[in-house]
């Protein structure tokens, strides 16, 4: 348990009906997470800039509030605190991305999502750390280092929303807003043991984020919840839905109500693999777990494959390099394109400002240009694959999927072989819903977990299915946090 405090177990809906029923104050809920990031932090490394004495300044304002206006009149999380990636542009807070020529960039006013997450009540503790230019999957960087995962520090808590997924993980904030176009926030959640949901492409606007894709790739780049308990998701993805007009990819949709959802009229398509990269074997017990839980509520449950699955790499790559923008070798050098073999080179003696990944991702892209033809078929493919999904799942269908081929790796090991992350990457091509559910630890203490992935529009399905699958599995577990020694 990651300490004696119910406080640090709660979720934020539990926390806001707490307070407001006056049984504990927003100081308190508010000071028990200040300590918990002050214990450990520093060996996770999550919050990179905090803002603890505001958070206490407005959790007292907070306090003073309720009394004033009383329960009803209270905005619905008045009080609870959270946590912001770096990535989002929070007043007066560093705003780089990572990225060393950015380090010092602070932010003049809220982006729309932290601002509709304030307006709700909530406090943010501060801002977390993320890869650098938030595009791979490790959250490390040049300015603030390397964060770690909470079941053990020797282990990748994740990326680009690292931060985010550790300190909600080790119990420091209820939920926290993170980013996703290639698993960003499924990923660090699923290796952090906690809830995350990658909303319908253009349901979150994305404006006030940094970097941001071209405006055909919008869609791609969500905007979402990382929560340690499933009641938060979708009420704070109410928050944070709707268009702000600013961010052209965003569009009204209506949300529906997980508690609507019927699971013994549900179809579930369990995907086992992409058939490129094999899944271990506890993560596939782990999905056969989770497959029987929802069988055991009557829903129809069937095995399959997939095969354009097996293409994901080169479609995810296809159709996020094809959808304008600023280039990625323009973004690492902030606005001057970049040499790669003058970065490796540097890298080489340790004077580069980027790190490996950013300069493998280099030539990503720079391998996609040279092969135009090759890019076109591949966004084909992904339209092809788009519509085999939603013929399959229809309207009351979900499909479960890993999250990664294995529990979190050690730190540098996703780098051989470099591409696992497409078991993530390709749901955010295809604009879907998917919810990233945890589903206890294996043998060797360390988070497993699967994705549940729907239709357009129907978070509220993916949703209800992590929240069964919370009460019939267990959901998070607390780390043990032997590592830390105060």
């Amino acid at each position: 348990m990651p300490s004696r405090d119910p406080l640090l177990l709660h979720s934020a809906t539990r926390l806001a009906a707490l307070i407001r029923a006056r049984a504990v104050t927003s100081a308190e809920v508010v000071e028990a997470h200040i300590r918990r990031v002050e214990r450990v932090n520093p060996t996770l490394n999550a919050v990179v800039a905090e803002r603890f004495d505001a958070a206490r300044a407005e959790a007292r304002a907070a306090d003073a509030l309720l009394a004033r206006v009383g329960p009803a009149a209270a905005p619905p999380f008045l009080g609870v605190p959270c946590s912001i990636k770096e990535s989002f542009a929070v007043a007066g807070m560093p705003n780089s991305a990572g990225l060393v020529a950015r380090a010092g960039v602070c932010a003049d006013e809220d982006a729309v999502t932290v601002a509709r997450l304030r307006a709700a009540g909530f406090i943010p503790l501060g801002v977390t750390n993320v890869s650098e230019l938030c595009m791979w999957m490790e959250t490390s960087n040049r300015i603030y280092g390397r964060t770690n995962n909470p079941y053990d520090p020797a282990r990748t808590a994740g990326g680009s929303s690292g931060g985010e997924g550790a300190v909600v993980g080790a119990g420091g904030a209820p939920v926290g807003l993170g980013s996703d176009i290639g698993g960003s926030i499924r990923m660090p959640a699923f290796f952090n043991g906690v809830f995350g949901h990658k909303p319908t492409g253009g349901l979150v606007p994305t404006s006030g984020q940094y970097p941001l894709p071209g405006e055909r790739g919008l869609r791609f780049l969500t905007a979402g919840p990382i929560a340690r308990r499933a009641e938060d998701l979708m009420p704070v993805l109410r928050v944070l839905a709707g268009p702000d007009g600013r961010d052209p990819s965003c569009a009204p949709l209506p949300l529906g109500d997980p508690a609507s959802v019927d699971l013994a009229g549900l179809t579930v398509l369990s995907v086992e693999h992409d058939g490129t990269w094999r899944v271990s074997p506890d993560l596939l017990a782990a999905q056969r777990r989770a497959v029987r839980a929802l069988a055991a509520r009557g829903a129809a449950v069937r095995e399959a494959r997939i095969d354009l699955l097996a293409r994901t790499l080169d479609i995810w790559t296809a159709m996020v390099g094809t959808a304008g923008g600023a280039t990625f070798r323009a973004l690492l050098g902030n606005g001057r394109p970049v040499s790669l073999s003058r970065e490796l080179a540097r890298w080489s003696i340790r004077r580069s400002p980027h790190t490996l990944p950013a300069l493998a991702l280099l030539l990503l892209e720079d391998v996609g240009q040279r092969l135009p033809a090759r890019a076109r078929r591949a966004v084909e493919l992904g339209k092809a694959l788009r519509a085999e999904l939603v013929a399959r799942l229809g309207e009351r269908g979900v499909m479960l999927y890993p999250s990664y081929p294995r529990p979190a790796p050690r730190h540098y090991a996703p780098l051989l072989p470099p591409f696992q992350w497409t078991y993530t990457a390709v749901l955010n091509v295809m604009e879907m819903p998917a919810t990233q559910v945890p589903l206890g630890l294996n043998g060797e203490g360390l988070p497993l977990g699967v994705q549940v992935a729907a239709i357009h529009g129907n978070d509220h399905v993916t949703i209800a299915v992590a929240q069964h699958l919370e009460r019939a599995l267990g959901g998070w577990v607390p780390p043990s946090l032997s590592w830390c020694r105060r």
